[in-house]
């Protein structure tokens, strides 16, 4: 069972991790649930969680993406529809419809690419797709929110008698109007509208000649609103039959409420899923602002962060555009605790909560930005102690609290366990504070636990040089200018370089030789030594870079001796052939010649013909094999630089499939149409000649008959010849 101390997660900023999450969930419930985000509990859970995280990080990088989970939270229509005889409107029922085609759209999803997203498709296996919900509410609630005349044939009917009332009203209120308009009674506006109904404006010297209901006056009184006598019977009418279409508007609501309510179960699963969903995606695109990774997981009792960032610090920086430095680390059972002393603000506390914060949002199911060859395993508790926690509400010194802090360590430390501790020892008298810290971490080492503390007791770094599984530490410093290099040194201890640093801040050298004379001369040389082994490393590693740096020059140089060695092998191969060619050039001369003296001499021309014969029989046979040779390389060469030629082919069709679709996307600009032009319809095959053309219409002769086309479905075939 795994427990991690809410405390811990104050110590390390753990709910400003949770804010970051929750500010990429796109919707309200979402962000609840990322801000409430904890540690698991169980191993098989968070693992579960994390592969979750991870598959749909994975969906960003391919062309399957995920589709869109935003929703309206239904949480009101869910408490309705626990209530007897209450009705959802027709608000509610769209967002119920918008709900199921949400999370029906992204389990279809899931299950057809099942192969990509085994774990996501396996987490909402157990909801049901359904269409029944959206059908049921698409046959009485139309696309723009209203109930549809044929949810009911009495809603028809009522709607139906509602049409025919209005269009008695406006005639019977136009009969009116032109009635008294005639006997001059009106006003000359004639007509207004008061509590949305139409009425006469009529003169205040003739209101008692007008029958009807007065509705109002204008405010200097000439004008009195009165709504006929015949156009009122109508009035109320249209009310009666209004509300009787409100009546069965709710009884069809009623009816179509009482049809969700057995699926109250499912509708609470459609909103659950999406929620977890969008934090899912939130946590995704978390780890995707960071390049955040799933690491792999140790068999064993061990943990190697290699280039871990503080994602905090990281995110800050990103934003300030300024350089984050990562830590690598190792925990394992030869090296279980880590002491890291030095100088304040090196880097110490950062390097202690990046380990802290990273092990806490990997045992919360959040991936972290370490490099892909790291390895992480878990731990049943976390804990911390970082930053001053004085306490004046209980009256509690740094000290006292810090002690009582210990205590709780002593009683839940055990092998499983990661101990944070930032200052140990720090808040008491030195001598005293160091003899304590010394003899907890003695029963923390012995109790098998993993762990990291910063401290500047040298008895703590004594005791970590001499325990064979607690390593020394330090952050790294510039020795000359004494400015921090942010980089963790695992196996020597760091110097505090106290006074160097005061040397540094103008302190007087005088003050700084009498402090020295009145410690231990022990403790300084001890200090010294450390301060000089931490010189010594940073000149060795300034060497190593160098080093480095020639070993790539060296490279640089013997690559390009190779290449001249190659050039210079097929110059020496070329004289070669041509050396080899120019001989036996010499020797047929030679031959050719003795055959000739032969001649010279006998004058038979046979003897002379067999042995020119000969001598042409024996060089054909060679310069068959040579052929053969030559070929064979021929179709070598034939066969690669077809090779070449197709890569190049393929390049080139590449760029102009480009070019074609930049073509089709960017139209051309269209041809102006003058008269006497051959044009056709857009198409269209027929060509005809623009007879005419008046505003942005053509008259277009196709010879049996004649068209009036707008221009702009005409295409120019060909212009008339100036």
């Amino acid at each position: 069972m795994i427990h991690i101390h809410e405390k811990t997660l104050q110590d390390l900023e753990f709910q400003t991790v949770l804010q970051q999450v929750s500010d990429h969930c796109i919707t309200a419930l979402g962000h609840e649930k990322a801000l409430a985000i904890s540690p698991y509990k169980k191993k098989e859970e968070l693992l579960f969680a994390l592969q979750l995280t991870n598959e749909y990080v994975s969906s960003f990088q391919n062309e399957n993406r995920i589709p869109n989970h935003g929703f309206d939270a239904i949480t009101k229509e869910l408490k309705l529809l626990n209530i007897e005889n209450t009705f959802l409107e027709v608000h509610g029922l769209k967002k119920i419809v918008a709900m199921s085609t949400t999370v029906n759209d992204i389990l279809v999803f899931l299950k057809k690419f099942e192969e990509y997203y085994q774990n996501l498709y396996q987490f909402g296996s157990h909801i049901e797709v359904t269409k029944l919900l959206i059908e049921k509410v698409d046959t009485i609630v139309d696309r723009f929110g209203d109930i549809k005349d044929n949810a009911s044939p009495l809603l028809l009917e009522l709607r139906q008698s509602i049409n025919r009332i209005k269009g008695k009203i406006n005639a019977s209120f136009s009969a009116a109007l032109n009635m008294y308009h005639s006997l001059e009674y009106l006003d000359d506006i004639r007509e207004s509208v008061v509590d949305n109904k139409r009425v006469l404006a009529v003169k205040a010297m003739y209101r008692r000649k007008v029958k009807g209901a007065i509705m109002g006056g204008s405010k200097t009184g000439s004008i009195v609103y009165i709504e006929p006598e015949t156009t009122l019977q109508h009035t109320r009418e249209l009310n009666n039959l209004e509300y009787e279409e409100h009546e069965e508007i709710i009884r069809i609501l009623k009816e179509v409420t009482n049809y969700i309510r057995p699926f109250l179960p499912l509708l609470q699963d459609y909103q659950n899923f999406l929620i977890d969903m969008d934090v899912i995606s939130a946590k995704a695109k978390y780890a995707n602002s960071m390049q955040a990774i799933l690491p792999e997981f140790s068999e064993e009792r061990s943990m190697y962060l290699r280039d871990a960032f503080h994602p905090i610090l990281y995110l800050n920086n990103l934003e300030k555009k300024e350089k984050t430095f990562p830590q690598t680390i190792e925990l394992k059972e030869g090296s279980r605790i880590i002491v890291i002393s030095g100088p304040n603000a090196g880097g110490k506390s950062i390097t202690l909560k990046t380990v802290g914060l990273l092990q806490v949002m990997l045992q919360s199911g959040l991936l972290i930005p370490v490099h892909e060859r790291s390895k992480v395993c878990l731990f049943d508790r976390v804990l911390s102690d970082i930053g001053d926690n004085q306490s004046i509400e209980n009256h509690l010194s740094t000290y006292s609290y810090r002690l009582k802090q210990m205590n709780y360590f002593l009683k839940k430390c055990n092998k499983n366990t990661l101990f944070l501790i930032d200052e140990f020892g720090t808040g008491s008298d030195p001598e005293l504070g160091g003899a304590l810290a010394e003899t907890f971490l003695e029963e923390f080492y012995h109790r098998e636990a993993f762990g990291i503390i910063t401290t500047h007791y040298s008895n703590l770094k004594i005791l970590a040089n001499e325990m064979p599984c607690m390593l020394n530490a330090n952050m790294l410093f510039d020795e000359r200018t004494l400015e921090p290099l942010f980089k963790l040194v695992i196996g020597q201890a760091g110097s505090s370089f106290t006074f160097e640093v005061a040397q540094k801040n103008g302190i007087p050298y005088g003050l700084i030789n009498r402090a020295k004379k009145k410690i231990e001369r022990s403790k300084v040389r001890f200090d010294a030594t450390i301060a000089k082994l931490q010189k010594e490393r940073s000149r060795l590693e300034k060497t190593g870079q160098s080093l480095k740096e020639n070993e790539k020059k060296k490279i640089e140089e013997a690559d390009k001796l190779e290449e001249i060695n190659a050039k210079i092998q097929l110059k020496l191969e070329s004289y070669q052939e041509l050396y080899d060619s120019n001989q036996r050039l010499i020797y047929l001369g030679q031959k050719v010649n003795d055959i000739a003296e032969k001649y010279f001499n006998n004058k038979q021309k046979k003897t002379l013909m067999d042995e020119l014969f000969k001598l042409v029989q024996i060089e054909n046979s060679k310069r068959k094999k040579v052929t053969i040779k030559e070929k064979k390389k021929a179709k070598a060469k034939e066969i690669q630089v077809k090779k070449e030629v197709e890569k190049k082919v393929e390049v080139i069709r590449e760029k102009k499939k480009v070019e074609k679709q930049k073509a089709i996307e960017t139209p051309k600009p269209k041809a102006i149409i003058r008269l006497g032009d051959r044009v056709r319809m857009e198409d269209g095959r027929a060509i005809g000649t623009v007879d005419k053309i008046e505003k942005n219409k053509a008259v277009v002769n196709y010879g049996m008959f004649t068209t009036n086309v707008s221009i702009d479905q005409l295409e120019l075939v060909e212009a008339v010849k100036k």
